[in-house]
């Protein structure tokens, strides 16, 4: 299933079309998508019984290839999470290495952006990051890692933009601002429940800036998975409905490069997750 923002609307995206979950199921679901993400199990029970009629004037095929109409499928999370160093190839390249535990930040919600918005640049130093983001469909503390997914509602692609200059100005660096200006964390374009994915544990991820491929990596190679990020995190915090997970980035960030390479305005980003789709954003 993929449960998408469709104009401000919760829709489940098909190939055939797209079914507005408030107006299909005659009120039985929510119209907003942060609410529709807690209730996954029992849409798809519904769906599979009641076997809605999909519009087809807006299939899948029209959003992939335009997503200017999407929104981020999590409007207002939270929390969001994110952890840094999380490929080896990326510890190595930032001569960084990879820490003994998680290495987590925080992304500041007014953040969020949709799958085709366009992130404005503060500077002249702002980098690229393709990753996987876990979203919850259920909260809790202390959640033990072999029960982990079962609050999970499923995967989106995301960007974690980053600001360079400001990330690694203080003593210790301020990560959390430096990733937090306008949509620096644009996500989607929808999300996508695991029993769609052949093997959720092993996804490609490629990141492209005009055309060129700057990222391309696999999430088997996360040093911490997921399971064990729920709860690494969980044990500390309480995780909530609707908080996000940005899991890490592979090799290829822009300011590891020499010489250094960053985002200029009218680059566009490119990044897509094998079975999760693609975020186009535009950079000004």
């Amino acid at each position: 299933m993929k449960l998408a923002n469709l104009g401000g609307r919760a829709v489940i995206v098909t190939t055939g079309g797209v079914i507005d979950l408030e107006t299909a199921s005659h009120g039985r679901f929510p119209a907003h998508p942060d609410s529709a993400l807690t209730l996954i199990p029992e849409i798809r029970d519904w769906l599979a019984t009641a076997r809605p009629a999909p519009d087809t004037s807006t299939t899948l095929i029209d959003l992939a290839a335009d997503a200017t109409r999407l929104g981020p499928p999590v409007t207002a999370p939270g929390q969001i999470f994110a952890i840094g160093l999380n490929y080896r190839a990326h510890g190595t390249e930032t001569g960084l290495g990879v820490p003994d535990a998680p290495l987590v930040f925080t992304k500041f919600p007014s953040s969020v952006a949709g799958p085709a918005e366009d992130i404005p640049l503060p500077t002249t130093t702002c980098d690229w990051e393709i990753e996987l983001v876990v979203v919850l469909a259920r909260g809790g503390r202390d959640i033990p890692a072999h029960k982990a997914l079962d609050h999970v509602a499923g995967f989106c692609v995301g960007q974690d933009i980053s600001e360079r200059t400001g990330q690694l100005a203080g003593t210790p660096p301020q990560f959390s601002l430096a990733k937090s200006h306008r949509a620096f964390s644009p996500i989607g374009p929808w999300i996508t429940t695991l029993d769609e994915l052949d093997d959720p544990t092993d996804l490609t991820l490629t990141c492209t800036l005009d055309n060129e491929t700057v990222q391309s990596g696999r999430t088997r190679d996360l040093v911490f998975d997921i399971p064990a990020l729920i709860s690494h995190l969980s044990g500390v915090v309480e995780l909530r409905p609707g908080d996000l997970l940005f899991t890490g980035t592979p090799c290829g960030v822009g300011f590891s490069r020499a010489p250094a390479r960053y985002l200029s305005p009218g680059n566009v980003l490119r990044s897509t997750i094998e079975g999760l789709g693609t975020l186009a954003n535009t950079c000004v």
